[in-house]
């Protein structure tokens, strides 16, 4: 048996929640089972988790009205030391992500509709932040796009821009960053999805030449050709959900062989599966998380973790490698309004 260490983001009291701050679990790899250990770090609302890729370092947003960006030296048994804590600049940030090199680490404001840079030092701490963009614009929704939402940074694994997807704005922003002074540098023009889909998260698949984005207030996924200078050319929507009922798309994320495509589906409670062997994804399988609202979910070996965050509790899968299918283990695991599972 071997066993791996797994941590898991929420939201407290500061936001309406029921956690205390990020919880660790023991994971076995054969089985897939989770083990929780307790709470390892009482921070507000750790909405969204993310490690150093070469230092045993995590970082969480504060997913507050006056955001900040938590760091943590991350012990042998997932135990979470503090290294620094810095304010985003912005609202509610909920989520953050490492550049490859590891050099500096993007924060997506979504109340504040900006994206903040903080250059990281040799331990992995952030330092003070060197550059905040902000997004101007609207959408059709006057609720939910009355102004720039940022809901995700994905920086290209290459030489690629950053991508900042903002569901306020459908819109999603290319930026080059200038490393030595950590600022970005905006690659014009930005890409649109369809007025109103509420772009969400975005899953890049291996080959790089392919991604697909979640639209959260429209319930479809649109499909990308990505150039190697870093444009997205649609190739066409689908739903993405078979399900009938409010459908609000949360994580998207490509199976580690890049033969399926997973779409998690707040109000029906299901992972959607597509098929990505044509040029659109074809929805093979559905299947439900036993709760209603996954708000992430991540793949990891053969196993799928679901966060659902209104029904306290991680789900755990195990991906048919041949119909790429989950098929739940076990019973859920009790976690208090968990928002991101990190292996």
């Amino acid at each position: 048996m071997t066993n791996t260490i797994v941590h898991i983001g929420g939201y407290t009291a500061a936001s309406g929640g029921r956690g205390d701050g990020i919880v660790a679990a023991r994971r076995d790899t054969e089985s897939g089972e989770l083990t929780p250990l307790g709470t390892v770090a009482v921070t507000d609302s750790p909405s969204f988790l993310v490690r150093h890729p070469a230092l045993p370092v995590l970082y969480a947003v504060n997913e507050l009205p006056a955001g900040q960006v938590s760091a943590f030296r991350v012990g042998g048994d997932g135990e979470l030391t503090p290294l620094g804590v810095r304010p985003t600049g912005g609202a509610d940030p909920c989520h953050l992500a490492v550049a490859p090199d590891g050099r500096h680490l993007f924060v997506a404001n979504y109340g504040g509709g900006s994206v903040a840079v903080f250059p990281l030092g040799a331990d992995g701490a952030p330092a003070e932040r060197s550059d905040l963009v902000v997004h101007q614009g609207h959408g059709l929704d006057p609720e939910r796009q009355e102004q720039a939402h940022c809901h995700m940074v994905s920086p290209a694994p290459g030489a690629g821009p950053l991508l900042a997807v903002d569901l306020g704005t459908d819109s999603i922003y290319r930026y080059d960053l200038d490393a030595d002074p950590g600022r970005l540098v905006p690659r014009e023009p930005r890409i649109r999805t369809a007025a109103g889909t509420g772009p969400r998260h975005l899953a890049r698949h291996p080959d790089g030449r392919r991604c697909w984005v979640a639209g959260e207030l429209d319930a479809t996924v649109t499909a990308y050709e990505s150039t190697p200078d870093g444009a997205l050319h649609q190739r066409g929507r689908v739903d993405a959900s078979g399900r009938t009922g409010h459908v609000q798309p949360s994580e998207i994320a490509v199976g580690p062989d890049g033969r399926f495509l997973y779409v998690g589906n707040r109000g029906v409670g299901t992972i959607s599966v597509f098929a990505l062997d044509a040029e659109l994804p074809r929805l093979v399988a559905e299947v439900d998380t036993g709760g209603e609202w996954p708000r992430h979910f991540v793949l990891t070996g053969p196993h799928l973790y679901v966060a659902d965050e209104r029904a306290d509790m991680v789900r755990v899968f195990r991906v048919d490698p041949d119909s790429g299918a989950p098929e739940p283990l076990g019973e859920p695991v009790p976690v208090p309004s968990p928002t991101c599972v990190l292996p």
